[in-house]
């Protein structure tokens, strides 16, 4: 039996993750939770919102003669298969691997390697690991004004017929009396706190100068600080399974421009996060592994008291990233680090402010920015690495953007913070 033969067969024997259609590539509504077609849904590791009852002790029933097969054979037919299918749509391949049974499940995840390692995003959790050091992820973000939506596919540019585009996050701008807020999801039908494809959300001030990121799922092996206060939601509809936090990871912050003076805006990002000596040599950012999990399984000691009318928020800085959090005031070193928009420079033929976008951006616009790192002297930084573009964003199209970005942010982490350009500024221009 050949490979492919081999593939498509487990795909078709999937139990209680859903069903790919070969022909056309779409999911049958269950996979990701998706309500739309193929491009709108993630065809992952997602938890089941409503996940079968089992008794207390017992393993999750194997799926038929796959489940048996030997692990040197498994793992020769799950590396050849991640192997041949680089990019999507066919990555989905591998996805459907780890979806056939625990031990299919086990020696995928063992197979694929982090986003920073390969360069590959496959599955949900990709979207919250660091970004490759070499080279950057190109993705590019639509945008729907009736709906005031934001779509981020993967890939250079709109494809002619966006059939092969694949989604890897979505954004909702909500309005309501006294604030907005963007709230990003997995899927572009569903943008509910209470969803299991719920990833986090963006908050700005009154005034536009100043946006937090949340993050729906702690930062990887990050613990809590003894002065916050953690919380959960209190629904009916809210499953186990689902997550019940809001986590402060990163702040940007736009100079206010007092007397209104054109030009382009200065923005700072401080990543709570990450530590400023991730961009040393050997340095490392924090790089989640597995599925996304729920806030009960992460953090099930986390306290449930909130304030009355106020949503749940857990604040995080660099430094919780270490176990221990008795200890003494943290040194400079382990400062979270800050991210600049690079200065452009007047361009008295063209007589506009330019960057060299190298051809990622053809549409002058005040949104178009590139983000460097602002590290202390101190960290012993080479020049060249402090020059290197972490994220860039700018405006191809009516309605179409590119963004790029690399290591150690993440896609989720990039992609909140190009959000900020669409919200109203009136402080700011």
């Amino acid at each position: 039996m050949s490979l492919k033969s081999i593939v498509r067969e487990l795909k078709e024997m999937r139990d209680g993750i859903g069903s790919m259609s070969r022909r056309g590539g779409v999911s049958d509504g269950r996979v990701g939770h998706g309500r739309g077609g193929s491009r709108h849904s993630w065809p992952g590791l997602w938890p089941d919102p409503q996940p079968q009852p089992q008794r207390q002790g017992q393993e999750p029933q194997q799926h038929g003669q796959w489940a048996n097969l030997p692990p040197e054979l498994l793992l020769d037919v799950i590396q050849r298969v991640e192997a041949s299918e680089a990019a999507w749509p066919a990555r989905r391949q591998v996805v459907a691997c780890a979806a056939v049974c625990r031990s299919w499940r086990d020696i995928t995840k063992d197979v694929v390697k982090t986003l920073e390692e390969c360069g590959r995003i496959t599955f949900p959790i990709s979207l919250k690991q660091p970004g490759p050091r070499d080279h950057p992820v190109q993705c590019f973000v639509r945008r729907d004004r009736a709906t005031s939506t934001y779509l981020l596919y993967l890939g250079l540019s709109p494809s002619l017929h966006g059939e092969n585009d694949k989604l890897l996050l979505a954004a909702r701008k909500i309005r309501r009396a006294a604030r907005t807020s963007f709230v990003i999801s997995l899927i572009s039908d569903d943008f509910s706190h209470s969803s299991s494809t719920y990833v986090g959300k963006l908050k700005p001030n009154f005034l536009g100068t100043k946006f937090t990121i949340f993050d729906s799922q702690p930062p990887c092996d990050a613990a809590v600080l003894p002065n916050n206060k953690p919380s959960k939601r209190h629904s009916k509809q809210v499953s186990p399974r689902l997550a019940l936090g809001n986590y402060n990871v990163a702040t940007v912050s736009y100079e206010l421009t007092v007397l209104r003076n054109r030009g382009p805006r200065r923005m700072q990002c401080t990543m709570h996060s990450i530590p400023a000596t991730c961009i040393q040599e050997g340095g490392k950012a924090p790089t989640p592994t597995g599925i996304i999990h729920s806030l009960d399984e992460q953090a099930p000691t986390l306290s449930s008291t909130t304030s009355k009318g106020k949503e749940p928020s857990i604040e995080f800085s660099s430094t919780s990233l270490s176990t221990d959090v008795s200890g003494p005031i943290p040194s400079s070193s382990e400062a979270p680090l800050l991210l600049k928009n690079k200065s452009p420079r007047w361009h008295e033929q063209l007589q506009c402010w330019c960057l060299n976008f190298r051809g990622r951006v053809t549409v002058a616009s005040v949104k178009n920015f590139q983000l460097v790192a602002s590290v202390d002297p101190s960290l012993g930084v080479p020049a060249a690495e402090q020059e290197k573009v972490i994220l860039q964003f700018g405006k191809i199209g009516k309605d179409i953007f590119t963004m790029d970005y690399r290591y150690p942010l993440s896609a989720f982490q990039a992609f909140a913070i190009c959000l900020t350009s669409f919200d109203t500024k009136p402080a700011c221009e």
